[in-house]
C-alpha cells in the first residue's frame, strides 16, 4: 500500500497522538469479510486499498478545472472548495461569531471544541478499519460552530475534489451548534477525472437543545472510483437534525450513518437518494438510537436501480430502556428499472421500552406497466415517461430537505445524471 501517515504543521499533541494510535489501529484491523454481518451482501474488497496513494497538491490548470466546476447555490453564507485536500479557493459572509474554516486551520484555532466533538463516536457498522485509516490521516475539511440563537439565512457549502488516479482524500466535518442555531450545510465530493480514487469522508453532528442542523452529502465521484461517508449525529432535548444522502457517483459507495437522539423532544430525520447506472452498487447502513424519552426518528431511503446495478441497505432501530414514548419510523424503497438490478434490504428493531410507536418496511418492484402505458398513451417516449416516474418517485424524500434552493440543486443533479441514462 502507497498510503501513508502525513503530519499537519502545529497540530495539537492530542491530535498528534490519537492520529498516531489510529494508524496503528488501522494496520492492526482486518478488511471486513463476506462473513461479517456489518458487510452482508457486500464486499469491502471493492476498496483497493493497495492501489491507493496520498493526495499531493495538484497542477494549477487542474486547480483551475475544480473552481471552474464548484458551481452549486446561487448564495452562500460561506464557500470553501478543496482539491487534493488543499483548499484553493474560500468566501464567508458568516455573522460575527460564527465559525467556519478548514480543518487544519480550526486544530490551531479551536482543538478545544474539536478535542472533544471530533470522531468520538465508536463505529459500530462496520467500517472501523475505515474510520482508523480516515483519523490517520485527515488534514481536509471544514469546522462550522454556529453560537446560541444565531441562524444562519443562507447554506455554507463545500467541495472536495480528488485529482489523479488512484488518490485518496479524506475530508472531514465537523458541525457544532449551539441552543436554538440554525444551519444549512452541503458537502460535495467529486472526481476531476474519470479515475480510480477513494473519498474516505467523515462528519460529526452535535445538536444542542432546540437547534435546527440541515446536512446534505452529494457523492459524484468517478464511475471507476470509491466512496465512503461515515456520519454520526447527536440530537439535543428539541433539536432537529436532518442528513440527507445524494449517492450519485462512485464504482462502489458506501454510507454509514448513525443517529443518537439524546434529549427529550429530539428528532432525526435520515433521508438518501440514489440512482445506481451501469454495474454501480450502493450500501447504506444506519443506526437510528433513542437513548431519551419523548424522541422521534424518521428514516424515508430510496433507490432507483438502472442496469446491472445493486443497493444493498441494512437498518436497526434500537430503542434503550427508558426511552418511552418514542416515534421512530424506517422506510426503504427500491425502484427497479432493469430485470438484472438487485435490492437487498434488511430492517430491523429492538424495543426496550415501554409506549413506543415503531415500524420498519422496505419494498421492491419494477417501475409499473400501467403508469408507463398511461404516459406513453399520451405521446411521451418510454425514456421521458420513466424519467417521469422516477422523479416522482424520489420526489418526497427530497422535498423533506425543507430548503428550497438545496432542493433545487440536488434535483439539477439527478437531471445530470439521467443524461447519461441511454
Amino acid at each position: 500500500m502507497s498510503l501513508s501517515p502525513v503530519s499537519l504543521s502545529a497540530s495539537p499533541s492530542w491530535f498528534q497522538s490519537r492520529a498516531t494510535s489510529a494508524w496503528s489501529e488501522f494496520q492492526s484491523l482486518p478488511v471486513p469479510g463476506i462473513k461479517d454481518e456489518h458487510w452482508r451482501y457486500s464486499n469491502a474488497k471493492r476498496i483497493e486499498l493497495d492501489t491507493l496513494i496520498n493526495a499531493t497538491p495538484a497542477p494549477a490548470t487542474d486547480v483551475q478545472r475544480a473552481i471552474d466546476g464548484s458551481k452549486g447555490l446561487a448564495k452562500t453564507a460561506a464557500r470553501f472548495v478543496f482539491v487534493n485536500e488543499v483548499l484553493v479557493e474560500s468566501s464567508s459572509d458568516a455573522p460575527a461569531g460564527v465559525v467556519c474554516v478548514s480543518f487544519e486551520e480550526a486544530l490551531k484555532s479551536h482543538g478545544d471544541v474539536l478535542q472533544q466533538h471530533f470522531m468520538k463516536r465508536e463505529m459500530e457498522l462496520g467500517s472501523a478499519k475505515f474510520a482508523a485509516l480516515h483519523l490517520a490521516l485527515v488534514r481536509s475539511g471544514t469546522v462550522i460552530i454556529v453560537p446560541k440563537g444565531v441562524k444562519l439565512d443562507a447554506p455554507i457549502e463545500v467541495f472536495h475534489w480528488a485529482a489523479g488516479a488512484n488518490v485518496a482524500i479524506f475530508p472531514h466535518t465537523l458541525i457544532v451548534t449551539g441552543d436554538h442555531a440554525e444551519v444549512v450545510v452541503v458537502d460535495h465530493y467529486r472526481s476531476l477525472d474519470d479515475t480510480p480514487g477513494l473519498s474516505c469522508a467523515v462528519a460529526d453532528l452535535i445538536g444542542s437543545p432546540g437547534s435546527h442542523v440541515t446536512y446534505v452529502v452529494c457523492q459524484e465521484m468517478s464511475d471507476h472510483a470509491q466512496a465512503m461517508h461515515l456520519s454520526s449525529t447527536s440530537a439535543g432535548k428539541d433539536a432537529q437534525m436532518k442528513n440527507f444522502q445524494l449517492q450519485l457517483g462512485a464504482d462502489f459507495s458506501r454510507s454509514e450513518s448513525v443517529s443518537d437522539l439524546v434529549g427529550a423532544g429530539a428528532r432525526s430525520d435520515m433521508l438518501s437518494v440514489s440512482m445506481p447506472l451501469g454495474e454501480q452498487i450502493v450500501d447504506q447502513r444506519t443506526l437510528q438510537k433513542h437513548k431519551a424519552a419523548h424522541a422521534t426518528s424518521d428514516l424515508l431511503y430510496k433507490n432507483a436501480l438502472y442496469d446491472q446495478t445493486r443497493t444493498v441497505f441494512s437498518g436497526l432501530i434500537i430503542v434503550d430502556e427508558g426511552a418511552h414514548y418514542t416515534d421512530a419510523y424506517q422506510t426503504n424503497r427500491n425502484l427497479l428499472n432493469s430485470k438484472e438490478a438487485e435490492a437487498n434490504s434488511m430492517p430491523g428493531l429492538e424495543i426496550n421500552a415501554d409506549q413506543v410507536k415503531c415500524s420498519h418496511g422496505a419494498t421492491s418492484a419494477p417501475v409499473s406497466e400501467d403508469e408507463l402505458f398511461y404516459l406513453k398513451a399520451r405521446g411521451i417516449s418510454d425514456g421521458e415517461a420513466r424519467k417521469l416516474i422516477v422523479l416522482g418517485f424520489i420526489e418526497d424524500t427530497v422535498t423533506r430537505i425543507g430548503h428550497a434552493e438545496v432542493e433545487a440543486m440536488v434535483c439539477e443533479r439527478i437531471e445530470e445524471k439521467f443524461a447519461r441514462i441511454s
